[in-house]
């Protein structure tokens, strides 16, 4: 499926990487990825390829970055950028980022942590991956922010700049071996968070009115005898399915079950991925079903394709990745966003685990001309609604996104509900937001990427109806 597009953002200098998450920049998308032990690179537009643009606090290369995630935590309209650094160990190591933007058309930063009033509230702990939460429905964010010896932290920003450790508060408690975290729209109009843990039953957290309490998902999604490490949301045709990849265990794909529970539908293939570092869903050849990209350390990448099955309900079948296989790669992180605006959606995928490689790209020549749309919603304060949940419905049929908020393991891709159209015709577009409110797109235009503000907001000329 994939072709090599590494020149988009290679500049011949392999790195140490992990995380990577894509927040929107003054002339397209930037992109964060996170060095361990050597300078994050922020990837910026220049002319038809990207470039680093990091330097100061932003490059810091005296830190070990692992998860990356971007977020309006201020309510400012602009998102900020928080980056978990773990040197090696179980035991903590070195302070983390909370970047933010000096100015929103400037690419000048501040870390958050350095202002005198969090002298004392600098984390320092052994962890992995990061997520924004909106658990109020306000357009204001926390960060989740996983633990090994440690317990889960959940930071939120006050009005004084003051960052606060809410974990406990508001009910998340995982005390240790927590890898992955994913944001997923499951069960509560909020949002849920889904926990992947190492060594010990992953667990679910259900949003009820900004508190959090423990769901049971039952034996299949808890997987005790499972190594969870990256996770994703993914659309089997208007419903979400759990994809979760292991690295010692057999990775699953999960559906809710009619008594509340789950079902792992993963066939064979998929449960032997190998040991998956990160996770993708994304509809990389625009043919209207999103695929699934498993990142593996030490092997060969893998990639699923649904198709319909004899009996009407969506099986997975493996597809050749062509390029992206790299055999030879020590893949970390790896997230889908389109980087070069021609409504296609790259695959970008960052090394590092044993030794430094390059930033790679791939994507599909062929994907534009099946036709795309793109949707942006925005909080009510302007900045990107991740965990909104969007819904296309085409003379085809139904697909869902949800904005990714947490990529599960180590990343989050762009704040866009990207749908592939495979030549169909766009009906209509209806976004919620985690507040539960509503707006509907009548008969959007293909080929286009629309932004539709929040109900409190001046609609658009394309915002037919708001709804509570």
């Amino acid at each position: 499926m994939f072709t090599e597009r590494s020149a988009l953002v290679d500049d011949g200098r392999p790195m140490r990487g992990y995380g990577v998450a894509v927040t929107p920049g003054r002339d397209g998308p930037l992109v964060f990825v996170a060095g361990y032990g050597e300078p994050n690179r922020l990837y910026a537009r220049e002319g038809d390829r990207f470039s680093d643009t990091a330097c100061g606090i932003v490059a810091d290369g005296t830190r070990h970055g692992m998860g990356v995630c971007a977020a309006d935590l201020d309510a400012d309209g602009c998102e900020e950028v928080y980056v978990h650094n773990c040197a090696r160990g179980v035991d903590g190591g070195d302070p983390d980022l909370l970047l933010s933007r000096l100015e929103s058309d400037r690419y000048r930063w501040t870390d958050v942590f350095a202002r005198e009033v969090n002298a004392d509230r600098l984390d320092v702990r052994a962890g992995r991956s990061v997520a924004a939460l909106d658990r109020l429905g306000t357009g204001r964010y926390g960060v989740a922010v996983s633990g090994y010896a440690a317990p889960l932290a959940f930071y939120e920003l006050g009005d004084d700049g003051e960052v606060t450790d809410m974990a406990e508060a508001v009910g998340l408690e995982v005390a240790g071996g927590c890898r992955s975290l994913l944001a997923v729209p499951y069960r509560s109009r909020e949002g849920d968070l889904f926990a992947g843990v190492e060594g010990g039953p992953n667990r679910l957290f259900s949003n009820r009115d900004g508190h959090y309490a423990r769901t049971d998902g039952g034996p299949v999604l808890s997987d005790p005898g499972g190594d969870t490490r990256g996770a994703a949301i993914v659309d089997e045709g208007g419903t979400f399915a759990l994809a979760v990849g292991n690295e010692s265990a057999p990775s699953r794909l999960l559906r809710c079950a009619p008594d509340g529970g789950y079902e792992d539908v993963a066939p064979p293939a998929l449960r032997d991925a190998g040991a998956v570092r990160t996770v993708v869903a994304a509809d990389f050849d625009n043919d209207g079903r999103e695929e699934l990209f498993f990142n593996v350390c030490g092997g060969e990448n893998r990639l699923f394709e649904r198709v319909d099955g004899p009996d009407g309900r969506s099986r997975w079948e493996p597809v050749d990745l062509g390029a992206a296989a790299e055999p030879d790669g020590f893949g970390t992180g790896a997230v889908a966003a389109d980087l070069d605006g021609d409504g296609a959606l790259e695959l970008l995928v960052v090394h590092g685990e044993v030794a430094a490689q390059p930033v790679t790209a791939y994507g599909d020549p062929d994907a534009p001309d099946a036709g795309w749309l793109r949707v942006r919603p925005t909080t009510r304060h302007g900045a990107p609604a991740r965990g909104a949940v969007v819904t296309l419905e085409t003379a085809e049929g139904v697909q869902r996104r949800t904005v990714d908020a947490g990529g599960g393991c180590l990343c989050q891709t762009e704040p866009v509900a990207h749908f592939g159209l495979a030549h169909a015709e766009p009906l209509r577009v209806d976004v919620r937001w985690s507040d539960g409110r509503e707006r509907t797109v009548v008969g959007p235009s293909a080929d286009q990427e629309i932004t539709v503000r929040h109900p409190s907001r001046k609609a658009t000329d394309r915002d037919v109806r708001t709804t509570r």
